[in-house]
């Protein structure tokens, strides 16, 4: 059997003799790709936000903020799949420290995330069989973006608001079907304060600045022509509906399933057509 050597989103080089047969999955995403490749039942772990029928089953290793390192190598796992995103860096030290091995991705874009998938077909040794054939081909013929037509604002928490720039996967997602995102160019500052407008910013010090907290004000200078609403990670509540129609009266509301927007790999395959249609 050859040996598999690959590189992951951190620039950690990992090393397997064999193809993996015992695998934890702490993404959501990444349940669905190991399934969608053919590989369900290599899967022995997962969390409780993994809710493929196909995955109910597994043992539950906690959320993905909370994982429980000692509960994922219980499982005597030969890989973990992990998203720097998504999962605490405790954790993920915690099981590198047990030399549990571990690949950690970050897609931001469409194309990372079908190269994510692609990765794993190969590491699976799946990747000249179907099901994993034709889902990587689906995928890298996935069309390339159309100019924008639409400019769009996308929240993702209401108190306080949030929403995304446009070094993220969602909206990369909202671009390859033609969506402009408004905050495409806004980084979020910090202190709080300065975010609001109220401060000058300060160094963020290597902080996540993809995830802005902006007023409502702020969105109507901008002038949307579309609030796009995920029902994940907040699920945005007919009030909350309400308060951003009344601020906003002139763009269309749309509501949107989280996973079509976050979602990497082989969801993304099937979510882009979805998504056009009804945006």
């Amino acid at each position: 059997m050859p040996t598999r050597k690959l590189v992951d989103d951190l620039s950690r080089s990992l090393v397997f003799g064999r193809a993996p047969v015992r695998i934890v999955s702490l993404v959501p995403s990444d349940t669905h790709n190991v399934i969608a490749l053919g590989a369900a039942d290599r899967l022995v772990g997962r969390t409780r936000y993994c809710e493929s029928p196909e995955a109910a089953h597994l043992p539950v290793v906690g959320g993905t903020k909370d994982v429980d390192p000692a509960a994922v190598i219980a499982l005597a796992p030969d890989l973990v799949i992990a998203n720097q995103e998504e999962n605490t860096r405790v954790a993920l030290e915690a099981l590198a420290a047990a030399r549990v091995p571990l690949l950690v991705s970050l897609p931001r874009r469409v194309d990372d995330g079908i190269a994510h998938l692609a990765r794993l077909a190969r590491l699976l040794e799946l990747g000249d069989r179907d099901p994993a054939r034709d889902l990587v081909r689906r995928g890298y013929q996935l069309a390339a973006a159309p100019p924008a037509r639409t400019r769009a604002f996308v929240p993702i928490w209401m108190d306080p608001l949030m929403t995304l720039n446009a070094d993220t996967f969602g909206s990369d997602v909202l671009a390859r079907i033609g969506i402009a995102n408004v905050f495409g160019d806004r980084l979020r500052l910090y202190p709080l304060a300065a975010d609001l407008g109220k401060t000058a910013p300060q160094d963020p010090e290597g902080r996540d600045v993809r995830y802005p907290r902006i007023t409502l004000a702020e969105v109507a200078a901008r002038d949307p022509d579309l609030v796009v609403l995920p029902d994940e990670p907040h699920a945005f509540s007919a009030a909350d509906e309400a308060a951003l129609r009344a601020a906003l009266p002139r763009p269309r509301i749309a509501r949107v399933s989280g996973k079509d927007l976050f979602w990497y790999g082989a969801w993304t395959i099937d979510a882009l057509p979805r998504l056009a249609s009804l945006l």
